[in-house]
């Protein structure tokens, strides 16, 4: 396991890394995470993923472990300790360590690890280029999907789900039928009328740092934007879908529930957002 991790004050290598049993991010759950996408050695939206970190925490009662400024200064240096110009770097930031209990301790300090790793460019080119494919799942997480919190497990397992029907990602889908978001991705089409659709903010879903940016790009080249829900459906029978976020920015998708979206190949809108977003 090659790497450095930052945790509570120290840079340690990756397999040396280490927290306390007692955390309430490890047996409870009690804990927020961000994540910032690098590209060439840059963070990409910095100011609106820490926003919504600053949220996430606020949700949840958790204490800023550091400023601002100082937490981008960690990041950074986790960064290029990891060498990292085209991947990722993680924060998570938990309650603290304390016996365990449901009722929140009194006196106890954040823990904070960060982590930092390069992706796989190669692979991600391949989405954007081939196109992905989606199956829909029942919708199964609990009410507050707008904090980013390390509870993911609903995530994981239609994830697992996706990956064994030969999907790259799973839409979530609520009881009246409407597609949220996907484990870990913003869901998105371009309706039969040409409109850009995808399902408007609220607790259902994650207040998306790349949807925001896709939606600002398509505003400045005045698209047809529709913040409304739509149904699987609805999706199948689009002119276009892709997903968002901050890995895989407007990745189109070919099909859904094994139906091809369109001509079945990636679309010109998504291929646009995604160079106007990468500043290709």
């Amino acid at each position: 396991m090659r790497g450095v991790a930052y945790v509570d004050g120290v840079y340690l290598p990756l397999r040396a890394a280490r927290v306390s049993v007692q955390d309430r991010g490890f047996q409870l759950g009690d804990s927020a995470y961000e994540v910032w996408a690098v590209r060439g050695g840059r963070l990409f939206d910095p100011a609106e993923h820490m926003t919504r970190l600053t949220r996430s925490l606020m949700e949840l009662r958790i204490a800023a472990p550091m400023s601002e400024t100082a937490l981008f200064a960690v990041m950074r240096e986790t960064a290029r300790r990891n060498h990292v110009r085209d991947g990722i770097v993680y924060v998570q930031i938990s309650r603290g360590a304390a016996s365990r209990d449901h009722a929140f301790p009194v006196g106890v300090r954040p823990t904070l690890v960060i982590t930092a790793k390069n992706l796989d460019r190669d692979a991600i080119a391949a989405r954007a280029e081939n196109g992905i494919k989606i199956v829909p799942l029942p919708e199964a997480r609990w009410a507050r999907r707008d904090i980013k919190s390390v509870n993911l497990l609903p995530n994981l397992l239609a994830r697992q789900q996706a990956k064994q029907a030969g999907a790259f990602e799973a839409w979530f889908v609520d009881s009246a039928g409407y597609v949220t978001e996907g484990t870990a991705s913003t869901a998105w089409i371009v309706a039969a009328d040409g409109a850009l659709r995808t399902r408007p903010l609220s607790n259902d879903l994650l207040h998306g740092v790349t949807r925001a940016a896709i939606l600002r790009l398509a505003r400045q080249r005045q698209m047809q934007i529709a913040e409304r829900a739509f149904t699987v459906a609805e999706a199948q029978g689009a002119r276009e879908a892709f997903i968002s976020s901050a890995s895989n920015a407007a990745v189109p998708v070919v099909a859904i529930d094994g139906v091809p979206v369109g001509e079945g190949r990636p679309g010109p809108v998504a291929a646009a957002l995604r160079a106007a977003y990468l500043g290709a």
